[in-house]
């Protein structure tokens, strides 16, 4: 460090105190009772301030460079502007010893000899504390919440932007240090100082962690501090990341000088940092440089002293004649300027010396004056050993480390032999003052270069031996060798260049030149020297014959590459050169010095600051191609190329058949193709073949160079490899051109492969007309249908031969995807494929032709009918479903299809639906029995199951929505009928839904509306036994009691009457639906379920259905007699009853009534069995037939009430009173029980 006087002039008075202006361009000097405004720049006088009347103490300008204040003897304290105009004056009772502005927020604060003020241009008023000592000096905190106070009894007060004392610091002089200057270290937030202080001593730790939540809550507290001269310590080494080299800054630090020659540091919570420091002068002033990194210190040794941020004395910055009372540094520079008791204003500028020292990949530098960082400088890794003094020299080399102190040398060593490894310890102290020029480090010495000599001392710092040189040394390096024996090439001012080893006292002159060096380096082989001389001149010679190789203009350093001989760079005028052999220089931009040379990486040293920068060895490389040297660009591309650059040398290779080279360098870019090349070229030639020019084709096809592989193919007699290159690549009509008028059948394959290509190149129209043309249909045939183009493929289909089937069919399929059933049936009818054509029509949904196609082959009738049926149930169409499974003969299908139909019906409480499906199963069951014998037993037992349970069905749905609906539908006889046939019939056990709590309670209740009271009561007292639901309870409940009030028997009118035996049966009967006398089965209406009057019959042994039907068509006469009457005529208009004598009346004597009678009191049934004689005596009119189909047999039976007209379904055999079913068609267009439409004909 060396200060450089910039400018320098003389006021009349004292030099108090100046402030610089915060952009730096003006400087505010206290001068008597004046103030003087410098020009910074040339240190000219702008203007003398004028409006004080005594000395003025200080002066102090804002952080905005608004305003600026001076505080005078005269007890006053003036407020001026940027513009030099004062603009308020404001005044203490005593003299103004110093003022500060808060850097925030612009408070000022003035302190006198008995108070201090503070005042901000927002309050009209100043704030005054009073002091019980006189006020030497103040300084704010950076983030301006506190304010400290140096006392002239020694202690210092930290007190808030209020004033109110927040820590009291008592020095240990008391009132014999007086506290003369103090200043906060204005770097950056203080809170990581905290953090990075805890490798500090335990009781430090401590402290930090005690107050680690000040200032926030900066608690009142009173510090006795004591401190001692600082002792020696031993140099630290820690880790130093490249983002902050100034991790350890002291933030929010106080330094304090005081009247009892010390300098001490202090934390804001008033714990000291480190010990006192003894200065040995009285120190007037103290300030610390912009980023807080220096201090500057002066007082009454008349010169202003350079000092670490930690207290370190580094140097002079400038003698004065008289006493410093004030100096400060500009902002953000190294200029500094010195205000002398005398008057005198010196001002400087610091120039800051670079000292460091490099070997190979590890640079070492100074930092911070006192601090040495090691920098790897290919891994970027960086250590920072703390010297704690000024750094002097450094030297590096391999695992040494040498520093150079004021008082001593420290020789440090690497933990490991690692080349990474970035731990370095002290090796060996010596202790020893040395003045020198330059330090080198060996294995086990050190070199020390004073002038013209050169010293070897050992680490034990003895001095082993000296050389004594001709001139000045201007050039020193180490060279290498084995420990204890390295060589140095030394370059002299006289041109000398020599070659020492340590070991040896005689010094080697290499060669001697005309003009001085300036720098040296030896190549890797050392047979080359490269020379810089004082001419900036590079000169490169032969060591051994000593003869000049080669020369180049603008250098000012250079470096060989440590892994090629034959290159070397220097830089020069902005530029960086490169030379490789005895090649052109190949120039490129770069500022500083190059200083290594190493592979592709140049190390290069710009101001302060060493970087390792990458160069691409493009340059040279390209001028050993040109020459066709492959493997010596090779070498080249080694120490760094792009990946272009190792193409191009791959391909130059390659076509220049140097296979190895080009191997390798493909290998390097990772390019497989090519190395499958080589590899394939390799195995052909281990397989004998030695044609060059058939090896040069097959490069030029790998590299696009298709006309000139074409030629070579041609000329080596490989027509054939030419035409398969033009093909695989398209390129068809070259393909043409080559071959000329050759082989049809080549050419048919060249269309074929061109189509081939049209459609990967997604050109499909040209690629179809090209396979029509070549003959392959299926190609053109899949293309048109991938995309949709219909009227290709009705051209292609009408084209085609019915013989050609495959494409055919592949038409069709085509038009079945692009839903053009139409021509696909078209296409199948072509080549005569009806099972295609059936499955189209099912497929497509088209019924009607299925079913036409079906008709004419019934062999297609399973293929038509069974996914017809499969689709109906899909669209929930499951009656037809059914149907259509039963037409198909799937009888299985049809019937599951109906159970299922049902079990839904009885589940979802649709029993009208569920009757009818049981019936419609009962009827499947009995084509089952009549079509297949083997199961003839078990579907007649089925059959009679289903219709005993379509009828169980069919009368609960009435009592179901009886029960659940609010209006009743049925008559209450038609309900009290329906709930007795109902319970008589549920006898055994009862069917799935069907509710016999519902069944009762209908019962109950119509019976008890009709009279039958007996009845009604039985009913109730049932439902007591049974689990009633919720809503019928109270009903129930109120029912039962009610019945009790009525007579205990039933209405004579509702008894049920039996027309065989003329018997009035009970209303309830154990017996079921048949007669307690005869035990004839009752006939009931299926609307109103009355007891119709019909009495079945059985025909005699012998007599067929058919014999029987022809006696009882016969109707035989009857002997009649006439009787007075009266008879009923209706027409459609009137009725009219009339008196008609000639009423025929049947005669009392009829044969069927006779055969009526049985034996009383037998408990089995006795059928009623007719003749021929009484089928011939009975009317058509009087017999109905239910004509069963095969296997059961026909029913037959007998009206006693010829007059009371009954009507049977001729599909479901149900009897009805002939007006109930007329009303019944008219209402459902259908019979209410099987639901054969009145249309439908009978079957």
């Amino acid at each position: 460090m060396r200060a450089v006087l910039t400018w320098r002039d003389k006021a009349e008075q004292c030099i108090y105190d100046l402030a610089f202006k915060p952009d730096g361009t003006q400087l505010i000097l206290a001068a008597g009772n004046r103030l003087l405004v410098y020009d910074t720049s040339d240190g000219t006088l702008i203007q003398p301030l004028k409006g004080h009347k005594d000395t003025v103490y200080c002066v102090a300008y804002a952080k905005d460079g608004k305003r600026f204040a001076s505080g005078s003897a005269d007890k006053s304290v003036i407020i001026w502007t940027a513009k030099l105009e004062g603009i308020l004056k404001y005044t203490h009772n005593d003299s103004i010893q110093c003022v500060s502005y808060n850097p925030v927020t612009h408070q000022l604060a003035s302190c006198s000899s008995n108070d201090f003020g503070l005042w901000s241009p927002e309050q009209k008023s100043v704030s005054k504390h009073k002091s019980n000592s006189k006020i030497t000096c103040c300084s704010w905190t950076n983030d301006g919440q506190y304010i400290a106070l140096g006392m002239f009894n020694g202690i210092i007060s930290i007190r808030n932007k209020n004033g109110e004392e927040k820590v009291k610091i008592e020095r240990p002089g008391g009132a014999l240090s007086p506290i003369w200057s103090i200043c906060w270290n204005p770097s950056s937030r203080w809170e990581s100082f905290w953090m990075n202080r805890e490798n500090e001593e335990a009781e430090e730790v401590i402290v930090n962690r005690y107050f680690q939540e000040i200032p926030s809550a900066l608690k009142s507290a009173v510090y006795s501090s004591q401190g001692s001269e600082a002792e020696e310590e031993e140099p630290e080494e820690e880790e130093d990341s490249p983002r902050d080299d100034n991790s350890d800054e002291h933030n929010d630090i106080l330094a304090v000088a005081d009247w009892g020659q010390k300098l001490s540091f202090y934390q804001l919570s008033g714990k000291q940092v480190g010990k006192d420091r003894l200065l040995n002068f009285d120190p007037c002033c103290i300030s610390y440089f912009t980023k807080g990194e220096y201090i500057l210190l002066g007082g009454s040794d008349k010169q202003v002293s350079l000092f670490t941020k930690d207290g370190v004395r580094l140097g002079t910055i400038g003698d004065q004649n008289s006493w410093v009372w004030t100096c400060k540094v500009k902002p953000d520079s190294n200029y500094v300027v010195i205000g002398c008791q005398d008057g005198t204003i010196s001002f400087y500028q610091l120039i800051f010396s670079t000292v460091h020292g490099l070997y190979k990949d590890r640079y070492a530098y100074r930092d911070s004056m006192t601090d040495v960082i090691v920098q790897h400088l290919i891994t970027e890794q960086k250590v920072r050993i703390k010297c704690k003094e000024l750094v002097k020299k450094i030297a590096i080399y391999k695992n040494r480390l040498a520093i150079q102190l004021p008082e001593r040398i420290l020789i440090y060593e690497l933990y490991s032999d690692d080349s990474s490894d970035m731990h370095y310890r002290v090796k060996e102290k010596i202790v020893k003052k040395f003045e020198c020029n330059l330090l080198v480090v060996c294995s086990d010495h050190i070199i020390l270069c004073q002038e013209k000599r050169l010293q070897c001392l050992s680490f034990g710092g003895v001095k082993e031996r000296e050389w004594q040189m001709e001139s000045l040394i201007r050039y020193i390096k180490v060279i290498g060798g084995p420990p204890g024996r390295e060589g140095l090439l030394v370059g002299l001012k006289n041109g000398q260049i020599l070659k020492i080893f340590v070991d040896n006292l005689f010094a080697i002159v290499l060669l001697k030149q005309a003009t001085a060096v300036r720098c040296l380096d030896m190549s890797a082989s050392r047979n080359k020297l490269a020379v810089v001389d004082e001419n900036d001149t590079c000169l490169v010679y032969d060591i051994h014959t000593k003869e000049l190789l080669f020369q180049e203009p603008n250098a000012n350093s250079v470096a060989w590459n440590t892994q090629c001989e034959d290159m070397l760079c220097f830089s020069g005028g902005g530029y960086l050169n490169i030379k490789a052999s005895n090649f052109p220089v190949h120039q490129q931009k770069l500022q500083g010095f190059v200083v290594g040379y190493n592979g592709s990486k140049i190390f290069c040293l710009h101001v302060f600051s060493m970087s390792a920068v990458e160069v691409p060895q493009s340059a040279p490389m390209y001028q050993y191609l040109d020459r066709k040297m492959y493997k010596e660009a090779y070498q080249i591309a080694c120490l760094g190329v792009t990946d272009a650059d190792w193409r191009e040398l791959a391909m130059e290779a390659l076509e220049g058949l140097e296979f190895e080279t080009a191997k390798k360098s493909f290998t390097r870019v990772q390019d497989l193709r090519y190395l499958e090349l080589i590899n394939s070229i390799e195995e052909r030639k281990k397989r004998g073949e030695t044609n060059n020019e058939l090896f040069l084709a097959d490069v030029f096809a790998y590299q696009g160079k298709f006309h000139e592989a074409a030629k070579l193919y041609k000329r080596s007699g490989h027509e054939n490899l030419a035409l398969d290159m033009y093909t695989d690549l398209r390129m068809f009509e070259y393909a043409k051109d080559f071959l000329g008028s050759g082989d049809p059948k080549e050419t048919k394959m060249l269309i074929t492969k061109q189509a081939d290509w049209a459609r990967n190149i997604n050109e499909p129209k040209a690629a179809v007309e090209m396979y029509l043309s070549a003959g392959e249909h299926i190609k053109a045939i899949e293309i048109s249908g991938d995309h949709g183009w219909v009227d290709m493929l009705i051209d292609i289909a009408r084209k085609l031969d019915k013989a050609e089937r495959v494409p055919l069919l592949l038409c069709a399929q085509y038009f079945k995807k692009l839903d053009n059933p139409g021509y696909a049936a078209e296409t199948y009818l072509k080549i005569g494929d009806l099972k295609s054509l059936v499955q189209l029509h099912v497929e497509t949904q088209r019924w009607d032709e299925a079913f036409a196609l079906g008709e004419k082959h019934p062999e297609f009738k399973d293929d038509v009918y069974v996914p017809y049926a499969q689709w109906l149930a899909e669209n929930d169409r499951f009656e037809e479903a059914q149907k259509a499974f039963h037409k198909a003969g799937r009888q299985g299908e049809a019937v599951r299809v109906l159970e299922q139909l049902t079990h839904n019906a009885v589940v979802e409480s649709r029993f009208n639906d569920a009757a009818y499906y049981y019936w419609m199963l009962s009827m499947q069951c009995l084509d089952i029995a009549q079509a297949d014998q083997s199961q003839k037993e078990e579907m007649l037992v089925k059959f009679h199951h289903f219709q005993h349970l379509a009828e169980l069905y069919h009368v609960y749905h009435s009592i179901q929505r009886y029960t659940e609906e609010p209006f009743s539908f049925h008559l209450p006889e038609t309900l009290f009928n329906i709930s007795r046939f109902l319970l008589h019939s549920l006898s055994k056990e009862t069917p799935l839904g069907i509710s016999k709590v519902n069944t009762l309670f209908t019962l109950a209740k119509q019976s008890k509306a009709l009279g039958a009271y007996k009845l009604a009561r039985h009913a109730y007292d049932k439902l007591q036994g049974l689990q009633i639901p919720a809503r019928f309870q109270k009903s129930i409940e109120l029912g039962s009691l009610t019945i009790r009030s009525k007579p205990f028997h039933d209405s004579e009118e509702l008894v049920p009457l039996c027309y065989r035996c003329s018997t009035n049966n009970p209303l309830l009967n154990n017996l079921g639906n048949v007669c307690i006398n005869c035990r004839q089965p009752f006939v009931f209406s299926a609307s109103s379920y009355e007891v119709l009057h019909l009495v079945e019959f059985y025909l005699e042994e012998g007599i067929t259905d058919e014999e029987a039907v022809a006696l009882i068509d016969l109707e035989a006469p009857r002997l009649i007699k006439k009787e007075r009457k009266w008879q009923e005529i209706t027409n459609s208009n009137s009725q009219t009853l009339r008196l008609d004598e000639t009423v025929e009346h049947i005669e009392e004597d009829d044969p069927f009534t006779a055969k009526l009678s049985f034996e009383q009191g037998g408990s089995e049934f006795v059928p009623v069995v007719v003749n021929r004689a009484v089928l011939r005596s009975m009317s058509r009119r009087d017999v109905l037939i239910k004509r069963w189909p095969k296997p059961l047999q026909w029913q037959y039976f007998r009206s006693l009430l010829p007059d009371a007209s009954i009507t049977m379904c001729p599909s479901c055999f149900q009897m009805f009173h002939s007006e109930d079913y007329e009303l019944l068609v008219l209402q459902h267009n259908c019979c209410p029980y099987c639901r054969r439409r009145i249309d439908e004909p009978n079957q």
